[in-house]
């Protein structure tokens, strides 16, 4: 029996450290009893509340909901889907309780980013997002390693109500060992920090969750007698679900109005008109294109129309062999 609690308190150490070395603090391990009487070592799980959108199928796929504290990738292909990523971010920031939301949203990037992107328009997000300007800090720096190490102690603090960290492009100094400590730090401090990448293929990151976020297209404005026509209905995002504890992909079209998300299963009709009025001397439609030949058919060079090896000037010379 001896030999048997001391196995245990070896199991249990073990787990402690394992769980020290992967960020996850918030999990306890305590000894429970089997309805047969046979001592068993069960792990009770107590971390942080999850962070639910409000989709009941989004929030099945990722195990109930996305972590309320820790990393959370958020990523876009192209410099120009980057609004619909932070879009998203602050949409999630929506969801989270009253009591958290008046805590103020520290934002940080490059100066870069702010140059190109611009710099947030606070009564765009105090009208769709609900965060007041007063509760809007953004912090920037030149180089990037002055933004990670802002980002790793912005993380530890729990005055803020998540911490945004917007990157563009490749980041080799963004590696996995830098990604464990962002996770470390906000999960200690209770907080979600949202790591927003651009302009990049996704990498190994410590993220346990990872959205990849496309602009989609909006569908039309319903009524009580149907969608009305010519109308633009509230901004989508197609979110597909890359990394997550359930390890399950599946890809949503959500929409946001304002307040709420909302699953969109059917597609919007695409928009057959024409862009650009036609000029009057244009055909209504183009000409079917002719067939283009860049080398000669086989009957061709059947026949001897290959070209000679006197046209070619590197067949004038003999090739010396070796």
């Amino acid at each position: 029996m001896a030999s048997v609690a001391v196995a245990r308190d070896v199991v249990r150490d073990l787990r402690h450290k394992i769980a020290k070395i992967e960020g996850r603090l918030a999990e306890r391990f305590e000894q429970t009893q089997e309805a047969g009487g046979n001592g068993v070592l069960r792990r009770k799980v107590s971390g942080p509340s999850v962070l639910r959108t409000g989709v009941e199928r989004f929030d099945g796929v990722l195990g109930g909901g996305l972590p309320a504290a820790g990393l959370i990738e958020v990523h876009a292909s192209t410099v120009r889907e980057a609004a619909s990523a932070t879009g998203l971010v602050l949409a999630l920031l929506r969801r989270l309780p009253a009591p958290e939301a008046a805590a103020p949203l520290l934002w940080i990037g490059t100066s870069e980013i702010f140059r190109e992107a611009g710099r947030p328009y606070a009564p765009g997000l105090a009208a769709h997002f609900g965060l007041r300007p007063e509760n809007l800090l953004i912090a920037e720096a030149e180089k990037l390693a002055d933004v990670l190490w802002v980002a790793e102690e912005a993380g530890r603090l729990d005055t803020f109500l998540a911490v945004l960290l917007e990157i563009r492009g490749s980041a080799p100094v963004l590696d996995l060992t830098a990604t464990r400590r962002l996770h470390r730090r906000a999960l200690l401090a209770g907080r979600p920090l949202f790591l927003v990448r651009a302009a990049c293929e996704p990498e190994p990151t410590a993220a346990p969750v990872r959205l990849l976020v496309a602009p989609a297209p909006a569908a039309q404005r319903a009524t009580l007698s149907g969608p009305l026509t010519g109308s633009i209905g509230p901004p989508a995002f197609q979110v597909t679900v890359s990394k997550s504890r359930t390890a399950i992909p599946a890809t949503f079209t959500l929409e946001w109005n304002d307040d709420a998300f909302q699953e969109r299963r059917d597609q919007p009709a695409k928009d057959t008109g024409a862009v650009v009025s036609l000029s009057a001397d244009r055909q209504a439609a183009p000409s079917a294109l002719r067939p283009v030949v860049a080398f000669p058919s086989r009957e061709g060079a059947a026949a001897g129309a290959e070209p000679s090896r006197q046209q070619y000037t590197t067949h004038r010379r003999a090739r010396r062999a070796g």
